[in-house]
């Protein structure tokens, strides 16, 4: 894993925009900041989401993507991109979706943080780059990007470096969770991996479980 820094701290609070016709609230506009920023529990300062239901709280305080991510994107849509154009809180160097687990802990700045679940963008960032199959792009590539949950609150800026505290034990990837979600829907045994991981979402683990139900009525 390359060197794990916060590149580029990214907030802003919910906005309206035109979506065919009609007023749409969105978050997904952040602006990067080079002042420190209070992180809570549920949260940065400054920070806001539209769609409390599928977006923030305790499960997906900050939203987080690589940088290493952007090249690939800037070529295939070519468009500049600056960082916070996913809609992301932190910009980060190394942290790929392959080299981070649900359940890693790491500290930054005065906080510690968890990963909880990869993230499934929605419609507002195809509408964001006048790209409407984006969102399904970024599922299709697995370059999802991930949430953390806040387990020590405090200040965070740009620059920091995040320290590995500890690594969860199943060792289930974010692109492993993103396999089992979009593409190997009917891998039990790796759904069941997935949900023995403590830290795993409960929006997440309703969806899985869900799976297994409907799959344990069809018998």
């Amino acid at each position: 894993m390359n060197a794990m820094q916060l590149l580029s701290l990214n907030v802003g609070k919910p906005i309206v925009i035109d979506y065919n016709g009609k007023p749409v609230e969105t978050g997904i506009y952040k602006q990067p900041t080079e002042h420190a920023v209070y992180l809570s529990a549920v949260q940065l300062e400054g920070d806001g989401q539209a769609d409390r239901v599928n977006h923030g709280g305790e499960d997906k305080a900050v939203c987080v993507y690589s940088a290493g991510r952007y090249g690939y994107w800037r070529e295939r849509l070519n468009l500049e991109l600056p960082y916070g154009a996913f809609g992301e809180n932190f910009t980060v160097s190394g942290m790929l979706e392959q080299e981070v687990h649900i359940g890693d802990i790491f500290q930054l700045g005065e906080t510690v943080v968890q990963i909880s679940q990869p993230r499934q963008p929605c419609f507002k960032l195809g509408k964001k780059h006048n790209e409407p199959t984006l969102p399904m792009q970024v599922q299709e590539t697995g370059y999802s990007g991930y949430y953390f949950r806040v387990l020590e609150t405090g200040y965070v800026q740009q620059g920091q470096s995040f320290k590995l505290v500890q690594r969860d034990a199943a060792g289930i990837s974010i692109a492993e969770a993103n396999r089992v979600k979009y593409r190997d829907k009917r891998d039990w045994d790796a759904i069941n991996a997935l949900l023995s991981v403590e830290a795993l979402s409960d929006s997440w683990r309703a969806s899985l479980q869900k799976r297994l139900d409907e799959r344990d009525k069809q018998g």
